[in-house]
């Protein structure tokens, strides 16, 4: 966290103790969530444009959703985790926070599913924060189910900065993944049918309206 971001998190309320919780068991397995200027950031572009039905593509152990189901709450989510460990956590803590009737969780990789519970319906904004390397194919399946002038958020588009270094300055094991996360980008920015903006925001967000 750079002295910007540190300066912006000094002015951030207390989390209640629950959020505490959940931040705590991401951080002691592992577990990655949005940094706390980014799900700040988020949840403040998400009251601007206060969407009613949210597809979130990634659940982990459901932080994001919760935090997004508390500050809207007149929002409903959809969301999509694959992991068993960590579809299991999120339905525990969801359960606790007494949110079963305004976050629906699925568990199937999103790549794969075509569950009805997902297509047979519309949203305002769809959130992709799950696999980096395949962002244009999550985009590309779940973009037909964003309403004209939704929005569609995609998070860790930095990739803690490894995006900034030449491919081949990249370990190995990660060069596809970055490679694909930066033509995505390019190929976004570049579409007639989305206005896209990158925000260096958190680990970089990016925005895309859908015309």
């Amino acid at each position: 966290m750079d002295k910007y971001e540190q300066y912006v998190a000094s002015f951030k309320v207390d989390s209640d103790s629950f959020i505490k919780d959940m931040e705590n068991y991401a951080a002691e397995h592992h577990v990655p969530i949005m940094d706390c200027v980014g799900i700040e950031t988020f949840i403040g572009l998400l009251r601007i444009q206060n969407p009613e039905r949210i597809l979130e593509i990634g659940s982990a152990i459901g932080y994001s959703a919760i935090r997004i189901a508390e500050a809207l709450p007149k929002t409903t989510i959809v969301t999509i985790e694959r992991d068993t460990k960590r579809y299991t956590k999120a339905v525990e803590f969801i359960e606790k926070k007494s949110l079963v009737d305004r976050i629906h969780i699925i568990e199937a990789d999103a790549l794969l599913t075509k569950s009805t519970e997902i297509f047979n319906q519309t949203y305002d904004a769809l959130f992709i924060d799950a696999a980096k390397g395949q962002y244009q194919r999550f985009f590309e399946k779940y973009s037909p189910v964003i309403v004209s002038g939704g929005v569609i958020y995609c998070d860790n588009m930095f990739m803690h900065g490894v995006v900034l270094h030449e491919i081949e300055e990249i370990p190995r094991r990660n060069r596809t993944m970055i490679r694909n996360l930066k033509e995505f980008t390019q190929w976004i920015m570049a579409h007639s049918e989305y206005e896209a903006s990158l925000l260096p925001i958190g680990d970089g967000l990016l925005i895309a309206v859908k015309k």
